[in-house]
């Protein structure tokens, strides 16, 4: 019988790993994530999860040891934030290249240069091209619910692929919020023990992993990577439907929000898209026709599905918590205009770099984000380019 709880945000996320029984976690501590893998770790201790519990020297070696149980059939669970992130750059590659399906999570969080531990989307958009399916949640029931979802998704032979379920840093790990509890039967029903793949390490018939690539079979190694990732966006819906008819919360690769009739829609991921709900609200009151579309796919980019909701608005104005340093706006932006670029009649695209380091984006940010964006594309205001950082104190 599932049942309404209050609970930190980052504990959704370890009762969600508890409940998949998995069999490693493999850990380094690191704020804003902390919190999720020491209460695995009482659960471990205490005898509630029969798993081994791998106390590493590094994210780097965190990345490594799931790597090897994972290679020989065992579900693997790890978390990371920041400059982990960035540590275990280097092994995200392996893990996905050899198809092994580990679920991270990510409490999204600044980068140096500074020692900022706020959360912004900066540290998985650093790594957004290692081969990972990579998920934003909103709440603690986005966040409970995907992890479940992401061991399914993961594990599926069709896919064979690691899950990075992302999560702003703080504003969705140390936050108290209502979540709804699937009971541990539909979780088993739901996700089986992991079925032992055929290629697993096995010391009866050994194998070797990661020998030198030649320049002779890179390109196919690359090609199987890249069709093995976008062929997963098929199968994440179905496990999200089959998810849904267990517990009547169903998921979808983007949320919308009063779009219906929109003139400006504002694009964005992770725990300010509620915050831009009351915004829209409020503009809706003032007779501003505007909507929001919670994207939370971004690895494989849902191209063909962003390109046939939004080839009839006007403006679409994309909000995120990161950029591409001397490139062309933030990585989102980038990607949905290109996803856009060869419709006969496109939206105006634009780009809002806002909530680095942490900074709150308020109510009346998204909506002067909304009013600009209006502008603009009315001809009544300029941007110098395609993108703007919002919050910059003059």
């Amino acid at each position: 019988m599932a049942k309404r709880i209050p609970i930190e945000d980052s504990y959704a996320a370890s009762l969600a790993v508890k409940m998949a029984n998995v069999d490693v976690i493999s850990a380094y501590p690191i704020t804003p994530q902390t919190h999720i893998v020491e209460r695995l770790s009482e659960y471990v201790s205490n005898g509630e999860l029969n798993a081994e519990y791998i106390n590493v020297e590094s994210e780097h070696s965190a990345m490594s040891a799931c790597l090897g149980a994972s290679a020989v059939g065992a579900r693997c669970f790890t978390a990371t934030a920041g400059q982990g992130l960035a540590l275990m750059h280097e092994v995200l590659f392996i893990a996905a290249g050899n198809r092994l399906p580990i679920v991270m999570t990510v409490a999204n969080r600044s980068l140096s240069p500074n020692i900022s531990i706020w959360g912004d989307q900066s540290d998985m958009m650093a790594s957004k091209d290692c081969g990972w399916i990579q998920i934003y949640c909103e709440d603690a029931q986005e966040i409970f619910d995907i992890i479940l979802c992401a061991y399914k998704n993961a594990e599926d032979d069709r896919v064979l692929l690691p899950v990075a379920v992302n999560f702003d840093g703080f504003y969705a790990t140390h936050v108290i919020e209502s979540m709804v509890v699937t009971s541990q039967e539909e979780v088993d029903d739901f996700l089986p023990p992991r079925k032992i793949p055929s290629f697993a390490l096995h010391p009866d018939h050994p194998t070797s992993w990661g020998a030198v690539g030649f320049p002779a079979i890179q390109t196919e190694i690359k090609k199987q990577l890249e069709d093995a990732l976008r062929n997963s966006k098929s199968i994440m819906n179905e496990v999200w439907n089959q998810y849904g008819r267990i517990t009547g919360r169903y998921y979808d690769i983007f949320e919308p929000y009063k779009t219906e009739d929109a003139e400006v829609v504002l694009l964005l991921m992770g725990s300010s898209c509620g915050t831009a709900r009351i915004a829209i609200d409020r503009l809706r009151e003032k007779g501003v026709k505007a909507g929001v579309l919670k994207l939370r796919l971004f690895r494989p980019f849902p191209d063909k599905e962003l390109r046939s909701f939004l080839k009839d608005y006007r403006v679409v104005a994309v909000v995120e918590k990161d950029f591409s340093a001397g490139g062309l706006g933030g990585h989102l932006f980038s990607e949905v205009r290109t996803s856009l670029y060869n419709l006969k009649q496109k939206p105006k695209v634009l780009g809002f770099i806002a909530g680095l380091g942490g900074r709150d984006i308020r109510i009346d940010e998204f909506e002067s984000v909304a009013k600009k964006a209006l502008n603009i594309v009315n001809g009544k205001e300029k941007m110098e380019r395609d993108f703007m950082f919002l919050q910059v104190r003059e």
